[in-house]
């Protein structure tokens, strides 16, 4: 989110006390409307979220960070995974909820494979009824529909498809 020099400089200018757009503009000397895709990414991804009017940096967002970093990093020696999202999949995902899906490549597929990966076994095949109706689960009260995730899945080979079947390789 951060590698944005403008992003940074809109999410620093809040951070610093901001609280406006105007005062955004002035903190930043950034164009509106690179600010206001800014604050827009910020807004979606809750790092800042308006209250009263004002802008202000959702705090709680950082100390939920905190804590998954921390119980990251407790893992036993074995290698147990803990139920946390990767922080990458934060912004997208939110427990068993599809909200979006990254626009960068790399990202939209590693989004797609967690959810091919909580939903679907690997090596057992589905009909298309059972699909939809597991990816609508994820995509419900999100920006994206679940034909569309379907669709993406078999395109990116994360999930295979056959005949009106749809199944994961057991070597994902």
């Amino acid at each position: 989110m951060f590698a944005d020099p403008g992003r940074l400089r809109v999410f620093a200018a809040v951070l610093l006390g901001a609280d406006s757009v105007t005062k955004v503009l002035d903190a930043t000397g950034l164009p509106a409307r690179d600010a206001s895709v800014a604050l827009r990414r910020l807004r979606e991804t809750n790092l800042v979220h308006e209250e009263g009017g004002r802008l202000l940096v959702r705090e709680e967002h950082f100390r939920e960070l905190a804590r998954t970093a921390r119980s990251a990093s407790s893992e036993t020696a074995e290698g147990q995974a803990g139920e946390s999202v990767d922080s990458t999949l934060q912004p997208f995902v939110h427990g068993d909820r599809l909200v979006r899906l990254p626009a960068q490549f790399t990202r939209r597929e590693l989004v797609l494979r967690h959810v091919a990966a909580r939903s679907f076994q690997a090596g057992v095949e589905y009909d298309e009824r059972a699909v939809n109706d597991k990816l609508r689960q994820w995509c419900e009260g999100g920006e994206i529909d679940h034909v569309a995730v379907r669709r993406y899945l078999v395109d990116l080979g994360v999930m295979a498809r056959a005949n009106g079947r749809y199944w994961r390789s057991p070597e994902d």
